[in-house]
């Protein structure tokens, strides 16, 4: 009973972190298939999954194929009952999925102008009025979640939901776009980027070296926060 989960470069292929970690932070089982996002060869990569054209995808272990994460998370949730993948509180639960699929859907100019990499901190980063309207716009979703807490852990929605994993790579790009954001959102990337899980999953992309190295923006950087 193995999934296998067809996902992308993991310093930037921010969708498949999120497929990835639906995975990995539930326990479920699964092969990972790396998908050549930058070697070209994602499409015949990809040729078995028909129609699928984007990663992450997954195929079930009964060969049903699922595409876009969104459908994924809805599908191993039901899969897994007790994996408790949503918040058990039906507010927090509605909640969380609104955040997912805001996530799906908006902060266009974060993720325009600000590509997930994980490999350092970019210094010098200009923020434009349509990334901080972004930015404020999480900051008022992430103290929503906060607000629909039914416990003190230090995930959104105190323990970890599925709505984590959708905004891990957010955190990747406040934290490697040295990005304002409040304090308590600080603290919540701290909370991820020190995660075992992605810290396991930024570990694997160092091992792949780049040149040119993509989305270069030619300003200085500095380490990346958490080793």
């Amino acid at each position: 009973m193995t999934y296998d989960l067809y996902i992308g470069d993991r310093t930037f292929s921010s969708w498949s972190l999120r497929g990835w970690l639906m995975m990995e932070k539930f326990n479920l089982p699964y092969r990972a298939h790396l998908v050549g996002l930058y070697s070209g060869t994602m499409a015949a990569d990809l040729a078995a999954l028909a129609p699928v054209r984007l990663v992450p995808a997954m195929r079930t272990p009964e060969g049903t194929v699922v595409g876009e994460s969104l459908a994924m998370a809805e599908t191993l949730a039901e899969r897994h009952p007790d994996a408790a993948m949503w918040p058990a509180d039906p507010a927090a639960r509605a909640t969380a999925r609104w955040l997912a699929a805001e996530m799906c859907g908006g902060f266009s100019a974060l993720r325009g102008t600000c590509p997930m990499q994980l490999q350092h901190v970019i210094q010098g980063f200009t923020v434009t009025p349509d990334v901080q309207a972004d930015l404020d716009r999480i900051n008022v979703l992430w103290e929503h979640a906060r607000a629909m807490r039914t416990n003190d852990g230090p995930w959104l929605f105190g323990d970890y939901s599925l709505a984590d994993a959708f905004y891990a790579p957010v955190v990747a790009r406040i934290t490697g776009y040295d990005l304002p954001v409040s304090e308590n959102a600080r603290a919540y990337c701290a909370t991820t980027l020190n995660d075992p899980a992605f810290k396991a999953w930024r570990a694997e992309g160092l091992k792949v070296t780049y040149d040119p190295f993509p989305y270069d923006l030619g300003l200085p950087t500095r380490d990346w926060p958490v080793s």
